[in-house]
Formats: C-alpha cells, sequence, structure tokens
C-alpha cells in the first residue's frame, strides 16, 4: 500500500489553514479523534501553525479542550458500550495489543498511564480514554490527567510552531514524502 495521498492531503488541510471555519474543523478532528476517529489534530495543527505561527497557541487550545470533551465520550463508550461497540472497533482497527497494553498500565498505574497515553504518539490516546472507562478510574482523575497531559503535548507543539513557523514546512513535506514512498505489503 502506498501512502502518496498524504502529501496531496497535507497541501489541502495547509489550504483550509487559511479557511474562516478552520478552528471549526480542527476543534471536530480533535474531537472524534479521542475517542474513535483514527486521524490525529497534528495533520491540522502542523500546517495551520506553520502557516500562523502567532496562532500557534489559539490552534492548540482549540484541540485541548476539544480532545478532552472527546475524551470524555471515550471514557463513556468504554464504560457503557465496550461489548457492543468498542471491541469490535479495536479489534478492526489493528489496536487489540495496544488495548491489552494499556489496560496492563491502567492496572498498575492509573492517573499516570492516562498522563503518559495523552503525550504518547505511539499507543492512540483513544485507548487511554476507552480503557479508562472500562476499568472505571476515577472520573475525575481521568479529567486532570487528560487535560494535563492534552496541554503538555499540545503546547509543546505550538511552542515549537511559534518559533519555526513556516521555515518548518519543508521538513514537514520531505517527511510526508519519506512516509508517502512507504510501501506494505
Amino acid at each position: 500500500m502506498h501512502f502518496r495521498f498524504l502529501v496531496s492531503w497535507y497541501d489541502k488541510v495547509l489550504s483550509w489553514s487559511k479557511h474562516p471555519k478552520a478552528a471549526w474543523y480542527l476543534g471536530f478532528v480533535s474531537f472524534v479523534d479521542s475517542s474513535l476517529f483514527p486521524i490525529s489534530p497534528l495533520f491540522m495543527i502542523l500546517p495551520m501553525s506553520v502557516s500562523e505561527p502567532k496562532r500557534a497557541f489559539y490552534f492548540a487550545n482549540i484541540a485541548i479542550v476539544a480532545s478532552v470533551l472527546g475524551g470524555m465520550l471515550g471514557y463513556a463508550l468504554g464504560l457503557f458500550a465496550f461489548d457492543l461497540i468498542i471491541s469490535p472497533f479495536i479489534t478492526l482497527m489493528g489496536y487489540s495489543h495496544y488495548y491489552d497494553l494499556a489496560m496492563q498500565w491502567f492496572q498498575n498505574w492509573g492517573f499516570w498511564a492516562i498522563l503518559f497515553g495523552c503525550i504518547s504518539p505511539i499507543i492512540p490516546y483513544k485507548i487511554f480514554t476507552i480503557g479508562a472507562g472500562v476499568l472505571q478510574l476515577h472520573f475525575g482523575w481521568f479529567l486532570l490527567a487528560s487535560l494535563l497531559g492534552r496541554m503538555l503535548r499540545f503546547w509543546i507543539i505550538a511552542a515549537i510552531l511559534r518559533w519555526g513557523g513556516p521555515k518548518f514546512e519543508p521538513l514537514f513535506r520531505k517527511t510526508l514524502l519519506k512516509i508517502s514512498n512507504f510501501q506494505t505489503s
């Protein structure tokens, strides 16, 4: 499978970054990414912030709020709809290994597992939101860890993009070109 579509998608999202409703699109993507949708808000934050570096923290704050709200939906889905909806979805998306690992971490570290899940680019945050609901982790601790972790992740990215701005765009494009030439069988 080729991933060349990423380059054209990046170009399209970069053009959307100047759209009057770009912030709303970012909020939507951030919300659904935290519970079910497999598209990271970084695909919007990066080009939007490269295009308008002075608004990088504004975009990060939208992603933080929407992501935490979406995380609440993920928690509710884990709590009330795991067997019916979530378990088949996890299997379909190939997240079973990640889910098992996250559940192990929850049992060992609770709050800290969520905080790590909010920051980590390795295991999708949605796995942690759903797993927290399944295990019925304390909702207040879940919200606190989600808020702190998402703030840390998105504010670090915003700081880098605010500082670097448009000079990072060639690096993103080069990385996407490398990814787009990657093939899977």
